[in-house]
């Protein structure tokens, strides 16, 4: 029988075996570096396999269940994720988790937690190091096909979000922290001081964006990283990209009950978070009123916590451009347009004002309007839309 660090290579082989790039966790090891953006060429692997992705989702409804420790769960709450620019046609069903399925998710990971937290850090890490070449490989195509269809992107804005930041956030994250188990305080002749990591005491709750594939895939997995354990809420349009990160996850060895998938009504979610004494710690990318709802509802729950839940959120902003006299127009009116509107303007940086001098102020308004009358809405899933995504069919 293979023993443990033998077993654990072979799937690290496996996992690495073909990534599109030819980047794979070994090398990044080697040599920290952000995983390659591919270009999608006429003719080429990436482009054909795509396409092939793309008609798979577009044929077929996948059924999405709940994953609580090593149970697939389906109920009567059935929902559908529908295709934003044609809600007739559906991408896939799932299933909204009870109250009493969310509760029974967090008794799961209760009992999971003290073996993952005593599990050493770098076999934790060694997970999203696998998981990060399953997603550079294996996933990737299904990743970027299940965004594009199921969020609206393009092929370009899937390719940098759903495959290449996620890659990036599995691989720097485990970097970082096992650089973090380096550090030692300093001690004195009479004095040794020393530092320990350990997870929280208690669950995280991991609400993701409709918005980057990619945050669905790090808000649960950080925190697992650091030996914590989480209850993961996808967005109800990013449902199918977040379930494919759930996938490669469990084969890239996730054990049962790390982290527990759960599709749910926001309210339903909220409640029964806050209300249980183990909550440890919210992780959050939304909007400013539902954060406000989530440090609400903790606050009026303070007295009957274990510990103190911290609350981590990242919210819409006010991103701006100031121009400088001598900005280049063109470049000044190209770069603007992108960021404001570029996938509808769905992103927590995109522009939403501009600071520019009344000398170029009238060239620059000419400009960005002759874009915005070029600009689009649909479907940018066919062929001829992958060709204007990548500038040419070369």
């Amino acid at each position: 029988m293979l023993s443990f660090a033998a077993r654990r290579s072979l799937i690290t082989q496996k996992c690495a075996a073909s990534t599109y790039s030819g980047l794979t966790s070994a090398d990044f090891l080697k040599k920290k570096t952000n995983e390659p953006i591919l270009e999608y060429r006429k003719g080429s692997k990436e482009r054909q396999d795509l396409e092939a992705a793309l008609a798979f989702y577009s044929k077929n409804i996948t059924e999405v269940p709940l994953r609580i420790g090593d149970k697939k769960i389906t109920n009567k709450l059935e929902q559908k994720q529908v295709i934003p620019s044609d809600h007739r046609s559906t991408l896939a069903k799932y299933t909204y988790a009870t109250g009493e399925q969310i509760q029974e998710a967090i008794d799961v990971a209760l009992q999971a937690r003290g073996a993952w937290e005593r599990k050493p850090l770098k076999e934790r890490a060694e997970i999203l190091l696998r998981a990060a070449d399953l997603a550079a490989g294996k996933y990737r195509m299904k990743l970027n096909a299940s965004t594009m269809l199921g969020q609206g992107k393009n092929i370009i804005q899937a390719e940098i979000d759903a495959a290449c930041e996620l890659i990036d956030f599995f691989r720097f994250n485990a970097v970082f922290a096992m650089e973090l188990e380096h550090y030692e305080p300093i001690s004195t002749k009479i004095t040794k001081n020393t530092m320990q990591f350990r997870g929280m005491e208690g669950f995280v709750a991991a609400i993701a964006p409709f918005n980057f594939t990619a945050i669905g895939g790090n808000l649960p997995t950080a925190p697992a990283l650091m030996g914590n354990v989480s209850l993961w809420k996808p967005s109800n349009t990013a449902v199918l990209s977040n379930y494919i990160i759930y996938e490669l996850l469990e084969e890239a060895g996730m054990p049962p009950g790390i982290l527990s998938f759960l599709p749910s009504d926001g309210p339903v979610f909220g409640d029964v978070i806050t209300a249980s004494p183990h909550l440890s710690a919210v992780n959050f990318t939304g909007s400013v009123p539902t954060f406000k709802t989530i440090w609400r509802k903790v606050a009026e729950n303070l007295d009957n916590y274990v510990t103190f839940p911290k609350l981590i959120g990242e919210c819409g902003g006010k991103n701006f451009h100031f121009v400088h006299p001598s900005a280049h127009v063109d470049a000044v009116a190209a770069g603007t347009a992108r960021s404001a509107w570029e996938y509808s303007g769905q992103k927590c940086s995109a522009c939403s004002r501009m600071y520019a001098p009344k000398s170029i102020w009238p060239k620059i308004l000419e400009k960005i309007s002759a874009i915005h009358k070029e600009i689009k809405l649909g479907d940018f899933t066919g062929s001829r839309w992958i060709r204007l995504s990548v500038g040419c069919d070369r």
